[in-house]
């Protein structure tokens, strides 16, 4: 199994442009604010070998809570490729309209949901607006 770094580098390797290119600069900006970080890939596959979602670098750590009282280790702050562009998520918020609330009038041309940014490109956004938005959800899910 190759390490998570070089499963990440394949999977920008992967990317067309100029997806690939934003997001290693996201990576690294993401880096900058988190850098002793635990690093995630998920490959987007269930147990099964089935694809479920698409696959995603994860930052970070934090308990994620269940309705049911459980409670798993997961990301803080995740990025993924889509059809479209790429998608930033902030995991763990308590106020699933907070982002769009306070970010989302700044951030340029993105589509902010609960707890997902949703981008073309990074010349679309305001970059300084999204690391704020990351570094709001890295500080309320601090362990």
């Amino acid at each position: 199994m190759p390490r998570i770094d070089e499963q990440i580098d394949d999977y920008f390797a992967a990317q067309p442009e100029p997806k690939r290119t934003d997001m290693r600069e996201l990576h690294r900006a993401i880096l900058g604010l988190m850098p002793k970080c635990k690093l995630w890939f998920m490959d987007g596959k269930d147990g099964s070998g089935k694809t479920v979602s698409n696959p995603n670098v994860g930052y970070g750590t934090q308990a994620l809570k269940y309705a049911n009282g459980d409670t798993r280790e997961f990301y803080q702050i995740g990025i993924s490729a889509n059809t479209t562009g790429i998608s930033v998520y902030i995991l763990g918020l308590e106020d699933r309209k907070y982002l769009a609330q306070a970010f989302g009038r700044d951030l340029g041309k993105a589509k902010v949901t609960g707890y997902c940014i949703k981008f073309r490109t990074l010349s679309d956004i305001s970059v300084e607006t999204l690391k704020a938005a990351m570094r709001y959800g890295i500080d309320q899910t601090a362990n």
